[in-house]
């Protein structure tokens, strides 16, 4: 009967535990919401393993605070003897996408080799990085990329990309320009290019900046990578 008791102390203690860390996430998220700025909305709240906190994930990224809600930190929690980037892996967790979900009809197609090696991204045609990301590309090898068009710098940024999407040839007319600056000539008045779907497809995975760049299984590179990082990278998907 003693042990009986003690059973069901534990699960009790154990039920009401969880109950707390239930009305304590709830409570977290009902206090910080209002206090990151009109339209943020935050997706979860849960706690962490490391110091008490607890990480809060608003618009596709993540910020820790503490119980009470009193404190925000913005930045990375890293292992300090294996630095072991924690936010980073959690980061690259929340934010996986399922490729073969990808409307691959709305990007520029291009192959290189025997095209084995599959990448998404999503480029602005007056993004400097998402060049220099294009001359990257000139020493990789057996590749296929396909380039959504996620227009977001500039105001002509559409009027580029609509020039060169109504091309004879997209995936040349987009290597010239990112490389050489050879601008693609005017589309006729009757070509539609899909410029507001990507947009919104973009926003939808909270694609912040260009470029960003989707691999196979579904994780993300936000920003340019040399040869080196992405041959890496290629080496560590199944």
């Amino acid at each position: 009967m003693q042990k009986m008791t003690a059973m069901i102390g534990i699960v009790l203690a154990f039920a009401g535990s969880a109950a707390f860390a239930q009305t304590t996430e709830a409570t977290i998220k009902k206090l910080i919401e209002p206090r990151l700025g009109e339209g943020a909305k935050v997706e979860s709240v849960t706690k962490t393993p490391y110091a008490g906190l607890y990480e809060i994930q608003v618009d596709g990224d993540i910020i820790y605070t503490d119980a009470k809600a009193q404190y925000l930190f913005v930045g990375r929690v890293v292992d300090t003897q294996t630095y072991r980037d924690y936010t980073k892996e959690r980061l690259q967790a929340i934010n996986k996408v399922k490729f073969s979900d990808l409307p691959l009809d709305l990007a520029i197609k291009t192959v290189k080799g025997n095209g084995k090696r599959v990448i998404a991204v999503f480029e602005d045609p007056n993004c400097g990085y998402c060049k220099r990301f294009h001359k990257t590309l000139q020493e990789v090898d057996n590749l296929t990329m396909y380039t959504f068009q996620y227009n977001i710098l500039s105001p002509d940024s559409i009027e580029k990309s609509k020039n060169i999407w109504c091309s004879a040839n997209p995936s040349k007319a987009w290597s010239d320009w990112m490389l050489n600056g050879k601008a693609a000539p005017n589309a006729p008045a009757s070509c539609n290019p899909p410029h507001e779907k990507v947009l919104a497809l973009g926003q939808k995975m909270k694609v912040t900046g260009t470029p960003t760049i989707i691999f196979a299984d579904g994780s993300r590179i936000p920003g340019a990578i040399d040869a080196k990082g992405l041959e890496e990278k290629f080496g560590t998907l199944k």
